[in-house]
């Protein structure tokens, strides 16, 4: 079969063959593509993570962080963003298109959610949920309302969306829209849970200074301190000092796979 007029045929990377072993490729919910990872370990309904990608990637992206997770006894649902992965649109992937992008996801996000729960036998009181840039947008959107999820992770994202307003994503939505669906604007439902926040000082297409206004916002909802953690690079060599964490990449998939550990499974190691 040919992909439509205007289309590209999706390139579907290959993954390790330890993940292969315990993954389904499928669609959940709202016919979006997934990739259930099934944790190690035996345990009859272990935790989950959600994890959401950024624009122009793919929910195949960075299986190193998808084998520490199943290895340490946490099962993954990693979605594809609409337009992207087995679902590739390049229209949707333009700067231009990623608020569409974000506002479908968050529309789309629970129903995925909760059938890979069931199929994947995990267990719904220990959801995790994360993101990168555009993914983590769409869940600082989700956690404005009554939510299931008991911690999450924010990479190289922000919650303070007029902060971006000069860039592309926004350039077609006026200044009271974009503050009608600003996160920071509607906190009146937020549920504080723990954050772990990674960020470079020196990101050239999401200034820390809109997350960190969020983060310290959220923060002050929350009825004891620690709730917001955060890891701070001044610089880490990934492409416009945003994309991957460059050297330290390695480092942000540690702390980001201890804090998981942390809150889902309660181990203080």
């Amino acid at each position: 079969m040919h992909p439509p007029t205007g289309q590209s045929k999706p390139v579907v990377p290959r993954l390790p063959q330890d993940l292969q072993r315990r993954m389904l490729r499928t669609r959940v919910g709202k016919s979006v593509p997934a990739l259930l990872i099934e944790a190690e370990g035996g345990e009859p309904s272990p935790p989950m993570v959600v994890w959401l990608h950024g624009r122009t990637a793919s929910k195949e992206l960075d299986p190193g962080r998808y084998l520490r997770l199943m290895r340490r006894g946490i099962s993954i649902c990693a979605l594809d963003l609409p337009g992207h992965g087995e679902r590739l649109e390049p229209s949707l992937q333009s700067p231009e298109r990623v608020l569409d992008v974000i506002l479908r996801m968050v529309d789309e996000l629970d129903a995925a959610v909760s059938e890979s729960v069931e199929r994947l036998g995990a267990d719904a009181s220990r959801l995790g949920i994360g993101g990168m840039s555009a993914g983590g947008m769409v869940i600082a959107s989700r956690l404005t309302r009554p939510h299931p999820y008991r911690c999450c992770v924010l990479e190289a994202t922000t919650g303070s969306w007029l902060d971006q307003r000069s860039r592309p994503m926004f350039s077609s939505r006026s200044v009271d829209e974009l503050r009608n669906l600003d996160p920071i604007n509607n906190l009146d439902s937020w549920r504080p849970i723990p954050i772990l926040a990674a960020h470079c000082r020196a990101d050239e297409w999401v200034p820390w200074i809109g997350q960190e206004r969020f983060l310290d916002t959220v923060e002050a909802l929350a009825p004891h301190p620690g709730t917001v953690e955060r890891v701070l690079y001044d610089r880490t060599g990934a492409p416009h000092e945003h994309v991957g964490f460059g050297s330290h990449s390695a480092d942000v998939k540690e702390r980001e796979l201890e804090f998981f550990a942390r809150n889902l499974l309660g181990d203080l190691s």
